[in-house]
């Protein structure tokens, strides 16, 4: 808790003026059955109704400033929870930007939606309850018990009995709902993943006509959360009976004892109702306790769950003092390993490439390809060896100047919703007209831009379900090039290219100033590289030019006969 509770402290002045204002709001609470006792005793039973007239305008006088207080309260109230659930959620979402690919295996990305978003409103809702009416209710629950006791200690006595036996219940009441309440935000994160994995895959259930699986798995993950719900509510919701019942108990003592009393003239009416009137308050205080643990354990839950997001370690550490020079883009691997969830990816990885040279890398499905591209713009970190980019260790690099002078196409294409034109200048904030078009042409999407009704001010959906495969391929790589890249990273991604868009694209590539890696299926994608590096489980079995490889390894002869065959048939 004490990690969001660092963020109230930019918004301690409307917290504090929420808090004196909820501190006046009690005082007239306080004061309320005193000044009724007076009308009683002094007014009504002594008919002096000019004493009536002047405590009961000086009650009605307090219960205005009361009102006033408690709407102005709301209004800070609101600024201070709203406030820190703003600032939660912009830093959670930086940190969020900065984690690596260990980060997201420990916390998956349908539970850090839940995070960033439900759990963070249960935090909002109980600042905002706390400064509202939070701290009031065990205030009133000690000052009344006083004023109780300064007007008939007897009664005082039978009400100070109960108050122990409640707290022991509500603090029972709130340890349990505290474990509860966090696991229905574990359940919730559960139906939150085959939610998102539903709607990202829902052509894939289509066809393969699976919408009665998926509906039972969606059915079982949210009767999951039902139950577990209805458990957690169920445990506060028998609280409040409870208390309710305890304290009409009480009330019932006071009754008795206070009409005896009162009719051996011990007790006058008016302190009789005045007590009675504490107690029926506290008896509210009470029910709103048990809305309040309700409040408090999901906020506990949330916090929890908030704190492991924000102290995530994420493994990326920025030298002291960076690299200034101008990057060029050669690349050196000296016996680089890398391990993710404790498996070796990649093992003593070792070749140089010269600035300006295209670079091909194949192998077999699950060989590493994709972990050796993601090591040099740090999206991973190598668990051993030396890396380095112009002669300098990869780790002196400050990353943001570093990763704006290498571009990455992945393997998933990913297109935002807007236009042509915002997708292709995603790349480059200040990308001008003339180089997005630019960018276009290289990657030979331009033509099929300039046919659209609408040109580079074409409208397309999110992720570009408009566009096929390989027109979606070909906006990423000119979202990439956009930027003009010292290092192009191409992770298969003109896989769904014919044959002739391909061999077009990658002569405008060999016109550009930088390096470019190209990890590909086909060795016909690759054979015109300055050097091909060919993978097997992790380790680098080969590599050189298409002609020496053909020259000297078996495995990459068998791979290209095969191919030239399925070509050839």
């Amino acid at each position: 808790m004490r990690y969001v509770l660092a963020y109230t402290k930019t918004y301690k002045s409307s917290a504090s003026i929420a808090l004196i204002l909820m501190l006046l709001e009690l005082v007239v609470e306080l004061v309320q059955p005193l000044l009724m006792a007076k009308i009683i005793d002094d007014g009504i039973l002594q008919e002096q109704y000019s004493v009536v007239a002047l405590w009961g305008g000086i009650l009605l006088l307090l219960s205005l400033t009361a009102f006033a207080a408690g709407i102005t309260n709301s209004f800070y109230a609101s600024r201070f929870s709203q406030g820190v659930g703003y600032d939660l959620r912009r830093d959670l979402f930086r940190q969020v930007q900065a984690f690596t690919d260990e980060n997201f295996q420990r916390i998956p990305t349908p539970s850090l939606v839940t995070r960033v978003t439900n759990d963070v409103i249960q935090i909002q809702n109980f600042l905002f309850m706390f400064v509202r009416i939070g701290l009031r209710a065990p205030l009133f629950i000690v000052f009344a018990l006083i004023m109780a006791f300064t007007i008939d200690v007897r009664l005082a006595v039978i009400m100070l009995g109960s108050v122990p036996f409640l707290l022991v219940f509500l603090y029972f009441v709130l340890t349990k709902g505290v474990r509860l309440f966090r696991n229905v935000q574990t359940k919730l994160d559960a139906l939150n993943t085959v939610i998102r994995e539903n709607l990202t895959g829902i052509r894939l259930i289509k066809g393969f006509h699976r919408q009665a699986h998926e509906k039972d798995r969606f059915s079982e993950r949210n009767d999951d959360l039902v139950k577990q719900n209805k458990r957690a509510l169920w445990l506060v919701e028998t609280a409040m009976p409870v208390v309710m019942l305890g304290m009409n108990v009480v009330i019932l003592f006071l009754l008795f004892f206070g009409g005896e009393w009162l009719r051996a003239g011990d007790l006058q009416a008016g302190e009789v109702v005045a007590i009675i009137n504490y107690a029926t308050r506290i008896l509210f205080t009470f029910s709103v306790f048990t809305f309040l643990i309700m409040v408090f354990s999901r906020a506990y839950a949330s916090a929890v769950r908030l704190e492991e997001v924000g102290r995530e370690d994420t493994d990326i550490a920025e030298p002291s003092s960076p690299v200034t020079k101008e990057l060029q883009g050669s690349v050196t691997f000296q016996d680089v390993s890398f391990e993710r969830s404790g498996e070796c990816v990649l093992q003593e990885i070792s070749f140089q490439i010269e600035a300006g040279q295209t670079v091909g890398i194949l192998g077999e499905t699950g060989s590493g390809k994709t972990s050796l591209l993601h090591l040099i713009p740090r999206l991973y970190e190598k668990n051993s060896g030396q890396l380095s980019l112009d002669g300098e260790e990869l780790e002196n690099f400050a990353l943001l100047p570093l990763r704006k002078k290498i571009s990455l196409v992945p393997q998933d294409v990913h297109l935002f919703s807007g236009s042509v034109r915002e997708n292709i200048a995603w790349g480059k904030e200040d990308a001008t007209e003339e180089e997005v078009k630019e960018a276009a042409e290289r990657a030979q999407i331009h033509s099929f831009i300039s046919s659209l009704p609408d040109g580079y001010d074409t409208e397309i959906g999110q992720k570009g379900v408009v566009f096929s495969g390989g027109q979606k391929q070909r906006l990423s790589i000119a979202r990439a090039l956009v930027r003009k890249p010292k290092i192009l990273l191409l992770d298969d991604s003109t896989s769904a290219l014919d044959a002739h868009t391909e061999q077009r694209l990658f002569q405008a590539l060999n016109e550009l100033r930088c390096t470019v890696f190209i990890v590909a299926q086909k060795i016909s994608s690759v054979e015109n590289a300055d050097t091909i590096l060919l993978l097997q489980n992790g380790r680098l079995i080969a590599n050189g030019t298409h002609e020496e490889l053909l020259d000297s390894n078996d495995f990459y002869r068998e791979v290209h006969a095969t191919q030239q065959e399925g070509v050839i048939s």
